[in-house]
């Protein structure tokens, strides 16, 4: 393990030495009348032929600029923009060494009456304090292009195949559309449906915490947020889109999504109902919602989530109905809301088999491992409803209060038949076959209230959170199970005929006071004072069959139980903020006074755990920006995690026949010390990028599960206990890079992820220890041939090995393959061509289970009336192979799982845009 971390360490220092070919232009920016420098100038590049941006920077507080760029080697301009001045242009022929342009004098724009003038070229780029924002008129595209294609083409932003967004480097996690949230702050749906046509601006700035955000400070994250603004003549107007399809095995789909904006206010509604796993709304505009490939999102299952909230995917065939709103307006002058509501339905069938082997320590008489082998149907049905809120009032110029209330309630009926055995040396152990009911209902609400006060001396703030929490879960559940066991002749089998009720409720509050002084225009100390509140119930109650009277009446006390459970948490701190050019960083240190109250009754006897803690809060960050391409943070903090009421009381709960799980009340709460740092270099003017992060999770104290295996019937007895000195962490770097030629693009990107866990455990009473580290390497390479043509091969190989020490194996490995090939074609005109091939192999799964499968969609569609409708015909998995077939190592077991699958089908679609505007924006492209 050590000699494969050098080798990425060497590795890593040879690429830097492709960062390293720049010359530096200087100068000084100039106003041309009063000979007074001027701050934050726009100083950018662009090609002669083209006038596609070379790099750009700002001139600082003495109107000095420094631009770090590659070589010139072919004609282009040096440009200056500010607001209220005319352009300057110089022409470069060539320059392949530094230089310093002197003093650059601008003048003014004439703005004298009864004169006509002429106004300057839009700056493509301008950079102003902490946001940097791109002229969506400047960047040719598409005219039918959404908002993802404007992106791509905006110097240092990139998105993967994933989805995901970044910015010289940094991740997007949040995307605004005129300030506000679409749909959520992830921003899918904005980038992915709203037409680029209508944007006017793009600007990026770093993501704040809304108390950042409205104190001032400095953002403590390294995440960035893109706010797209609209035209003034597009902001009122209605634009959308639906779509239908009909295919093969009765599948279906069906969406629609409208806009309507009118200045400040914007009403959206989408709607979609589906049998193929999908969230309904294109995500893709070749395959639209169709999964696999290229839509194989993030989630990692084929899943899409909206704001917290996640859609299709998952295992097993999903039939599902939702329909959105959301909305966003200033009610009045000082009072701006949004918000979204969503209904969903879904209806997923799985049929399910696995295969598990399981490891034990000691002496055993059917050897040192068993194998548990189970098949089962499930059957899930939901309905959920989510509303989120959020008011801004701005109750004078230094005064703000936020609040953000959500509420949710989700039923569900879920039906499960499983039949199981396991089985060791000496033959069969055990036999069980279970049929499982159940209904239940969940409701959450919580609310987010911040009140801030700026004074009239700079960096100077009070600030108010007040934060609650109210859930309360329900359900109701009939098990049918025969367990029988057959290598222990003095157990009795195990048949039951049981209604179990449940109910949990959890009730938290969170407080906290906070004021910042500044000392110095960089300097600020924060005193806070937070006060948690966390009180949980939980009711189980289960009752056994009556024969006499066919009802569930008769009390099982060895199965039911109440527990309750409060932590009250006072916790003060002080903390220290730097904000400097180069850097910005906050550390907070404090103490945590914890109050810890429990009980419970089971089986007549009441328990009760009370416990006091005092531990130490820290946390961290530091941004540190080496360069205007370089960039460097760190973040660490240390978190106490306190027991579950179930792990501490001495409650046995023997839902489950073939094993008991009891509390320890003598645990202590989990200590773990965690770092994280990343180093980012992303070079515009050379289009390569260099990302490098690491972190650790040192795990001081954890609680871990001690099971206990009986010898000859392997029921397991399992409980709770604390083990100290673990650790966990991961490591990693990517590597892209652009090249541009006339009419194409190369784009290269290549990484390595790597994790590694320590960690021990107790089986049988032995302490063991597992090594465990996965190495997965990957490569991407896209060419696009202007619009017309766009190809991706890329291959991702996954490594996993585990090594034990005081177990009955040394160590277990498996590895994996995934090979995809992603084509666009765009021509002939109006025809629109997808191809999405991929291999999938896995080394080490069990017999019985598929190792590898091919999975190849495909897609054909053509434009009318104007590119506002499209026909398309696709194809699911058009070689009928897909599986889902996965292997999980943990340290005490090897796990072999298959779901069903969507397997092949097609589909004809028809998908129609609207677009109705205050006017239409002109295309600088067609006047030139």
């Amino acid at each position: 393990m050590h000699r494969v971390y050098a080798t990425l360490l060497l590795f890593l220092l040879v690429s830097f030495s492709s960062f390293g070919q720049t010359i530096t232009l200087k100068g000084k920016i100039i106003d041309d009348s009063t000979k007074l420098a001027l701050e934050s100038a726009t100083v950018y590049l662009t090609s002669a032929k083209d006038s596609t941006i070379i790099d750009y920077t700002i001139s600082d507080k003495n109107g000095s600029f420094s631009l770090a760029t590659k070589k010139i080697t072919k004609p282009a301009f040096l440009k200056v923009s500010f607001m209220g001045y005319q352009d300057y242009k110089q022409e470069i022929k060539e320059l392949t060494v530094s230089k310093d342009f002197g003093q650059l004098f601008i003048q003014e724009q004439p703005n004298q009456l009864g004169e006509v003038v002429i106004k300057g070229e839009a700056p493509p780029v301008r950079i102003k304090k902490d946001t940097l924002e791109f002229n969506a008129a400047s960047f040719k595209i598409r005219p039918d292009a959404n908002v993802e294609a404007l992106l791509k083409q905006l110097p240092g932003v990139e998105i993967t195949s994933d989805g995901k967004i970044t910015v010289n480097g940094k991740e997007v996690n949040n995307i605004l559309v005129n300030g506000k949230p679409f749909f959520g702050k992830d921003g899918k749906i904005a980038t992915e449906n709203l037409p680029a046509e209508i944007i006017d601006k793009v600007q990026i700035t770093d993501t704040k915490t809304k108390e950042e955000e409205l104190s001032g400070d400095a953002a403590s994250s390294q995440e960035k947020t893109i706010n797209l603004t609209i035209q003034e003549d597009k902001n009122k107007g209605l634009f959308g889109k639906f779509s239908g399809g009909m295919g093969t095995d009765d599948r279906y789909e069906a969406s629609g999504l409208v806009n309507y904006f009118k200045n400040e206010q914007k009403i959206s509604v989408l709607g979609s109902a589906n049998n193929i796993n999908s969230v309904g709304f294109s995500m893709d505009e070749i395959f639209d919602a169709m999964g696999g490939g290229r839509n194989f999102y993030s989630n990692g299952d084929g899943s899409f989530g909206v704001d917290g909230m996640r859609f299709g995917g998952g295992t097993g065939i999903t039939e599902s109905g939702m329909i959105g709103l959301n909305f966003a307006d200033k009610w009045f002058k000082k009072l701006d809301a949004g918000g979204s509501y969503f209904y969903t339905n879904s209806e997923t069938n799985n049929d399910n088999r696995s295969r598990v082997e399981n490891f034990l320590t000691g002496d055993s008489a059917g050897g040192n491992s068993f194998i548990t082998e189970s098949s089962g149907r499930t059957k899930n049905i939901n309905d959920g409803h989510n509303l989120s809120l959020d008011f801004e009032y701005k109750i004078d110029s230094l005064t703000t209060l936020s609040i953000r209330p959500n509420l949710t309630k989700n039923t569900a009926d879920y039906s499960n038949r499983f039949q199981q055995t396991s089985t060791n040396n000496l033959g069969l152990i055990n036999q069980t076959t279970s049929d499982n009911f159940s209904k239940s209902e969940n409701v959450n609400f919580e609310n987010q209230l911040y009140f801030n006060r700026r004074f009239k001396k700079k960096g100077r703030s009070f600030g108010f959170t007040f934060n609650n929490t109210h859930k309360d879960d329900d359900s109701d559940n009939i098990t049918k199970s025969e367990t029988y066991y057959f290598q222990d002749p003095s157990l009795d089998d195990d048949i039951r005929n049981q209604r179990r009720f449940n109910n949990r409720k959890e009730e938290g509050y969170y407080v906290r006071l906070g004021y910042s002084e500044p000392i110095t225009d960089s300097l600020s100390l924060t005193f806070r004072a937070a006060y948690t509140t966390n009180k949980k119930t939980a009711d189980r109650s289960t009752f056994d069959f009556n024969d006499t009277d066919n009802q569930y009446n008769v009390l099982n006390d060895s199965l039911s139980y109440s527990l309750d459970s409060r932590t009250q948490n006072v916790n003060p701190s002080i903390g220290i903020n730097i904000r400097k050019k180069k850097y910005s960083m906050g550390l907070s240190l404090g103490t945590q006074i914890i109050k810890f109250e429990n009980s419970s009754l089971f089986a007549n006897s009441i328990g009760e755990v009370n416990k006091d803690y005092m531990y130490p809060s820290a946390n961290l960050w530091l941004n540190y920006n080496i360069s205007k391409s370089k960039s460097a943070y760190v973040y660490y903090n240390f978190d106490v995690t306190m027991p579950t009421a179930e792990q501490l009381l001495p409650i046995v709960d023997l839902s489950n026949p073939l094993s008991r799980i009891t509390g320890n009340p003598n645990l202590d709460p989990e200590k773990s010390h965690n770092v994280y740092l990343n180093f980012n270099n992303y070079d515009y003017a050379s289009k390569s990028g260099f990302y490098l992060y690491a972190g650790v999770n040192y795990h001081e104290q954890q609680i871990v599960m001690s099971t206990v295996f009986n010898p000859t019937d392997l029921i397991s007895v399992t409980e709770f206990q604390n083990i100290t000195n673990m650790a966990n962490g991961y490591m990693g770097f990517s590597i892209d890079k652009t090249v541009k030629t006339e009419g194409h693009s190369f784009r290269f990107s290549t990484g390595l992820n790597s994790s590694f866990n320590y960690s021990k455990g107790l089986t049988n009473n032995s302490l063991y220890k597992a090594q465990g580290y996965q190495l997965t390497p990957e490569l991407a390479i896209t060419w696009d041939y202007g619009d017309l043509l766009s190809i991706t091969p890329s291959y991702k190989y996954t490594f996993n090995r585990t090594d034990f020490t005081n177990y009955m194996i040394d160590y277990t490995s498996n590895y994996t393959h995934s090979l995809k090939l992603e084509t666009t074609s765009r021509w002939p005109k109006h025809v629109v061509f997808g191809n999405d091939f991929g291999y999938n192999y896995n080394s080490n799964i069990a017999d019985g289970f598929q190792k590898d499968f091919y999975l190849w969609n495909m897609s054909l569609g053509y434009n009318f009336f104007g590119d506002k409708l499209l026909a398309k015909v696709k194809v699911y998995d058009l070689l009928n192979q897909n599986v889902n077939a996965t292997r999980t190592i943990t340290p005490t077991a090897i796990q072999d799982v298959e779901n069903t699958v969507l397997r092949r089908y097609a589909m004809f679609s028809l998908t129609y845009k609207i677009e109705k505007f205050g006017g239409k924006k002109k295309n600088p492209w067609e006047e030139q």
